[in-house]
């Protein structure tokens, strides 16, 4: 589940000035000069409003395709929260499904000691019928055709001041233990289908973010291949329009900054920005060292492991979720609670959630080993989509995204949500 598409905006900023600077290197005189004769004035005014509809276009394009990146990066943030919450539901039903297994065999076992009691119970009323006892209601316990009924009739004849024996009492307290563990888990048990239900439809909801996500991206590279053809068309206009000079001055242009904006008027009432949510968790101590080593040692010893979307965990790398269910590796949180488990160290499956339950550390108290996570809210955790391990020295060991592999990267801070200190 994650962001990933760091490495993505980076390319597309590079990509204008890289192919920008392409055209200028091939606006060769040559080119300029193969245009015979000396054009009229308003040859050179149709030439001069071509070329600025053709700068217009590219400037078009750019927009679009900066706009499109923005729209691939959202779908993807959502995709990896609909992941996390997905994530998250179905550790809580697994949980509930082995209380109510651990109350299934509580009540079974409760019901045989009260068969066990009862057998007991019927025993004893028989040898005092048998021995010709003064117990008069022996033969009526004998008779009874059921716990329920022998617990009546032993209290009826207690209450009339009958012979009594602890060996009732046992069956009173068996009967007792028998229905209250069959209550807890027939509670259990309902509990844990609740949970089943609701992370199937996480699940569904995850898919159709990560699927929309996925085709957006795919657009994206086609229309990040259209504008590319179009540019080299670009060149070749610019070039038979106006000349080397004149078309390397208009591309120039088009990448030079924008001028700054005028700064808004003060507002009379300015709205003050939301606080920070408040996190009453101390901060980390150091922690272990050794075992941030340790972690960091797995995590790097994975790269180049395949991202699978929702796969692997602290067993190791595992099958992707639809549509990556033929992809064996690990998504963001997977590879990060796997490092941990080879150091020993019990962390959630989801990111939110390692964000949550683990010791808290300050931006600039960063260590190697240290988990750091991206949100689209950096002041919101619940809009957490991506955790990595920190390396030191501004490098992180990630999953990135979907048709990538675990690798390294440079440490990046747009959205950059927290850190967290596993091993303190």
């Amino acid at each position: 589940m994650d962001s990933g598409r760091h490495g993505t905006r980076t390319a597309l900023r590079l990509a204008g000035a890289g192919i920008v600077a392409a055209v200028a290197l091939g606006l060769t005189p040559a080119v300029a000069d193969a245009s015979p004769g000396n054009p009229s004035n308003s040859e050179i005014d149709a030439a001069q409003n071509n070329a600025s509809a053709v700068q217009n276009h590219l400037e078009q394009l750019t927009r679009n395709l900066a706009d499109a990146q923005k729209k691939v990066d959202g779908a993807t943030a959502a995709s990896a929260i609909a992941l996390d919450e997905y994530q998250s539901t179905e550790a809580a039903y697994e949980q509930a499904d082995a209380r109510s297994k651990a109350a299934a065999a509580a009540a079974a076992a409760a019901t045989a000691q009260l068969g066990v009691a009862r057998r007991d119970v019927v025993a004893f009323a028989r040898r005092s019928y048998m021995d010709g006892s003064s117990y008069a209601g022996a033969a009526a316990l004998i008779s009874s055709g059921s716990p329920g009924q022998l617990i009546e009739r032993a209290a009826l004849l207690e209450a009339a001041g009958s012979h009594t024996s602890n060996v009732f009492d046992v069956v009173r307290v068996a009967q007792a233990r028998a229905a209250r563990s069959d209550a807890v888990a027939r509670s259990t048990l309902a509990q844990a289908g609740t949970l089943k239900s609701h992370a199937s439809d996480a699940l569904a909801v995850a898919k159709t973010a990560e699927v929309t996500a996925r085709a957006q991206a795919t657009a994206l590279n086609t229309q990040r291949a259209t504008l590319n053809t179009q540019l080299v068309a670009a060149q070749k206009q610019l070039s038979s329009l106006l000349g080397a000079r004149a078309a390397a001055e208009r591309i120039a242009a088009i990448t030079a900054p924008p001028a700054p904006a005028p700064a808004p008027a003060p507002s009379p009432n300015p709205t003050p920005a939301p606080a920070p949510p408040v996190d009453d968790r101390p901060a980390a101590g150091p922690g272990s060292a050794s075992a941030a080593q340790t972690a960091i040692d797995a995590a790097l010893a994975r790269v180049g492991t395949p991202y699978a979307w929702g796969g692997g965990g602290s067993y190791g790398p595992g099958p992707g979720l639809p549509p990556d269910s033929g992809v064996t590796g690990f998504d963001c949180s997977g590879l990060t609670q796997y490092a941990y488990a080879r150091a020993g160290i019990r962390i959630p499956r989801n990111s939110q959630a390692q964000f949550a339950s683990l010791p808290r550390v300050s931006s600039n108290d960063l260590r190697a080993g240290d988990l750091v996570f991206w949100a689209t809210d950096p002041a919101d955790p619940g809009t957490i989509h991506h955790v990595a391990m920190y390396l030191g020295n501004g490098r992180v060991v990630q999953a990135p995204e979907s048709g990538d592999v675990v690798k390294v990267s440079d440490m990046w801070w747009s959205g950059f949500a927290g850190a967290v200190r596993p091993s303190a």
